[in-house]
């Protein structure tokens, strides 16, 4: 099979819901699979009311100058607990030791454990459950202790 004819597979699977194909021709099998990236969220009922809990204690402005922010080091899904029926890893105000996993985020059907950097007190929880996160995006303030 050609090069060309590969582009050409391809491309006609660029705007489908097909996320896998197979052909064989002339003894030569070709596959092309890719991720199917979700044009939607399903948020959960909870996320009503963690969007409280997130707005309760904002961070002081003295303290601002000295928090540590935990960024995301991928790009993928937010995740507050191990699973859906789980506490939170943690809450704001809760302390945390360096090491300590506090969220997760899923990438490529991958949970990453994500861990604080720093011994603290989680002073604000910048992202919602669920949501979507870029590299380098911030998801926790943490006052060091």
């Amino acid at each position: 099979m050609e090069f060309e004819n590969l582009k050409e597979l391809m491309g006609l699977l660029k705007d489908t819901d097909i996320t896998e194909l197979q052909v064989e021709k002339d003894g030569v099998k070709v596959r092309i699979k890719r991720e199917k990236f979700f044009g939607h969220l399903e948020i959960q009922k909870s996320v009503v009311h963690e969007k409280k809990e997130l707005k309760e204690e904002p961070a002081e402005p003295e303290a601002e100058g000295r928090l540590i922010t935990v960024t995301s080091p991928i790009v993928g899904t937010f995740y507050r607990a191990a699973s859906p029926e789980a506490e939170p890893f943690v809450n704001v105000g809760a302390r945390v030791k360096k090491g300590q996993v506090i969220c997760i985020i899923e990438a490529m059907k991958l949970m990453n454990e994500i861990e604080s950097e720093a011994d603290g007190v989680i002073s604000r929880i910048l992202v919602e459950n669920g949501h979507p996160v870029e590299y380098g995006e911030p998801l926790f303030l943490v006052e060091p202790i």
